[in-house]
C-alpha cells in the first residue's frame, strides 16, 4: 500500500499522531476503554499516577482525534461516561503488545542500564 505521507519528512502531519500515541497516559487510557465504557473517576482511580489534570486533558486530546467517545449522562450530578471508538479501536491491539512487550521486557532494560551505567559511570 502507498501512502501520501512520509513520517521521516520534518512537517509530515502523521508525525502529531505519533506524538500523541507515544505518550504513556494515551496508551493506558486507550488500552482500559478497549475493555468497556469507563467513568472518569473510576479510570482516574484504575490508572494509578494520574493527575486529574492530565487524564482531562489526554481524554480530550484523544476525543478530538477520534479516538475516544464522551456520552454525558443528565443524572445528578452530571454522569461523564467515556468509550472508544472504532478508530480507537483499531489502535487497541498495538497498545496492548507495547505494554505487554514493556512487561515482558522490563528486567532486560533495567539490567541492560545498570550495566551501561556501570561501565561508563553514569547514573540517570
Amino acid at each position: 500500500m502507498d501512502y501520501a505521507y512520509d513520517v521521516y519528512k520534518k512537517n509530515c502531519p502523521t508525525r502529531l499522531v505519533l506524538d500523541r500515541l507515544a505518550d504513556k497516559w494515551a496508551l493506558l487510557i486507550l488500552i482500559r476503554l478497549g475493555e468497556k465504557p469507563i467513568r472518569f473517576n473510576q479510570l482516574r482511580r484504575e490508572i494509578e499516577g494520574v493527575s486529574q489534570k492530565v487524564l482531562s486533558e489526554t481524554l480530550r486530546s484523544l476525543e478530538r482525534d477520534g479516538l475516544v467517545d464522551r456520552a454525558v449522562f443528565a443524572t445528578v450530578p452530571v454522569t461523564v461516561e467515556y468509550s472508544i471508538t472504532p478508530l480507537g479501536r483499531t489502535l487497541v491491539e498495538t497498545a496492548q503488545a507495547l505494554t505487554r512487550w514493556a512487561e515482558a521486557n522490563v528486567e532486560a532494560i533495567v539490567a541492560a542500564q545498570a550495566a551501561y551505567d556501570a561501565r561508563t559511570g553514569a547514573a540517570a
